[in-house]
C-alpha cells in the first residue's frame, strides 16, 4: 500500500478569496544568521552591524537587517503561496513595523487578496497580504505581493477575478513610529561612513553606487536555504535543466540584498528601510550574473512625529553585468532597458 503525506504544493485552483493560511516552521533567527547573512551581501550600515553604535544612539542592541526580516517571513510562504510558481510578479504596500533583535521568533501568516486567472488558463495571479509576527504576537513586518501559480489542470473553472486596489506608496506619517527616538549628538558620521544627512540630498538626484558583485552559484544557493525558501526552480537543477532558461533561477530577493548592500556607497546613512512601496523583478538572474546598482531620490519628506529622521523615498534600480553610470532604466517607448532586473520603490529613514 502505498500513500502520500508530502505536501505538493497549492496550484491556482486550490486559492479562494478570503482564505487564511497560517504557515509552519517559526523560525528564531540568532547572531549566526546575522553573521551568514553578512557574510553573503556584505551590508555595512552602521546600526545593524554594531551594537555599541546602535546603543549609543538609543536601540538596546543592533537590530537585525531588515532584508533578512523580510526573507525569513518570505520564506515562510513560500511552500503554501509560491511552490508551483512561474514568477513572483511584484510587491506593495511593505511595511517594517517594528525592529527585530537576535533571539526573536518569527512566524508568517497570509490571506488571500485577489486573484485572476490568465488568458492562457494554464496559470494564474495569487494576490496576499502576508504578515509576520513575532514571539509575542506582535507585527513586525506586513507586505503584499502577486506571483504566477501555475494551474493543476488548464480546463478546470476559474474563480471571478478580483484585483485588489493597492496605494501607490505607503504615506509618510505612518513610517518610522516605532523606531528609537535618535540620539542626535551621539551618532558618529565616521563611523557610520558618510557625512551626508537627511538636507543633502533632493529630489531627482541619481546616485550611482559604482560597485559591483558576481553572484556565485553556491552563495545564492545558500542564501536562499537560510530563509527556508523551498521553491523548486531555486534548487532542483534536473528539473530546471528541462525548463524555461535550462538553469536554476536565483531568488530575487538575493537581487534585492545585493542592491541594498551596493547603496551603501553614497547612502550609508539611510539605515532603515521603513516602507516598500512597490517592487518588479524585471528579468531573470543566474550564478555568474554581476549586479550593479543606482538610486534615484524620487521625494523627500518631513516626519510630522519625529524631528530626529526624514525620509526619502527612493527608486533603487539593480542591473546585471552592466554598469550604473549612464543610469539604465526605461527606453522611450516605456521598456525597460537591457540589465535591468529590479526596480524597487522604497521609503528609507535618514537623520536629520
Amino acid at each position: 500500500m502505498t500513500s502520500s503525506k508530502t505536501n505538493p504544493g497549492n496550484f491556482f485552483e486550490d486559492f479562494r478569496l478570503g482564505q487564511e493560511i497560517h504557515h509552519a516552521t517559526p523560525r528564531t533567527l540568532t547572531e549566526g544568521d546575522v553573521a551568514v547573512y553578512a557574510s553573503l551581501y556584505g551590508p555595512r550600515f552602521a546600526v545593524q552591524s554594531s551594537d555599541m553604535f546602535a546603543r549609543a544612539i538609543g536601540y538596546p542592541r543592533a537590530p537585525i537587517d531588515d532584508l533578512l526580516v523580510f526573507h525569513t517571513v518570505f520564506g515562510k510562504t513560500v511552500p503554501d503561496i509560491s511552490l508551483n510558481a512561474v514568477a513572483n510578479l511584484g510587491y506593495a504596500d511593505c511595511r517594517f513595523l517594528a525592529p527585530v533583535y537576535p533571539g526573536d521568533t518569527l512566524s508568517a501568516q497570509s490571506e488571500v487578496i485577489g486573484l485572476k486567472e490568465n488568458s492562457s488558463r494554464e496559470t494564474g495571479v495569487v494576490y496576499v497580504r502576508s504578515k509576520g509576527l513575532n514571539q509575542d504576537g506582535e507585527t513586525v513586518l506586513e507586505y503584499v505581493r502577486w506571483v504566477m501559480v501555475r494551474k493543476r489542470d488548464k480546463f478546470s473553472p476559474a474563480p471571478q477575478a478580483h484585483v485588489p486596489d493597492l496605494p501607490e506608496r505607503v504615506a509618510p506619517d505612518a513610517l518610522g513610529h516605532v523606531l528609537p527616538l535618535l540620539a542626535r549628538a551621539d551618532y558618529d558620521m565616521q563611523m557610520a561612513g558618510s557625512p551626508f544627512l537627511w538636507g543633502d540630498y533632493e529630489p531627482g538626484e541619481r546616485i550611482d553606487h559604482s560597485d559591483g558583485i558576481t553572484i556565485e552559484e553556491a552563495e545564492h544557493q545558500l542564501a536562499t536555504r537560510l530563509y527556508q525558501n523551498t521553491a523548486r526552480v531555486h534548487f532542483n537543477q534536473h528539473t530546471e535543466s528541462a525548463g524555461r532558461f535550462g538553469r536554476r533561477l536565483i531568488y530575487g530577493g538575493v537581487v534585492i540584498s545585493m542592491a541594498r548592500a551596493l547603496s551603501f556607497n553614497g547612502l550609508a546613512n539611510a539605515y532603515h528601510i521603513a516602507a516598500i512601496n512597490g517592487g518588479r523583478h524585471v528579468a531573470p538572474c543566474f550564478a555568474g550574473d554581476t549586479i550593479y546598482a543606482w538610486t534615484e531620490v524620487l521625494e523627500k519628506e518631513e516626519l510630522p512625529h519625529r524631528s530626529d529622521l526624514g525620509a526619502l523615498r527612493v527608486r533603487l534600480v539593480a542591473l546585471k553585468n552592466r554598469a550604473a553610470s549612464d543610469f539604465p532604466y526605461k527606453t522611450d517607448l516605456g521598456d525597460y532597458e537591457e540589465g535591468v532586473v529590479l526596480d524597487l520603490d522604497a521609503w528609507l529613514l535618514i537623520p536629520r
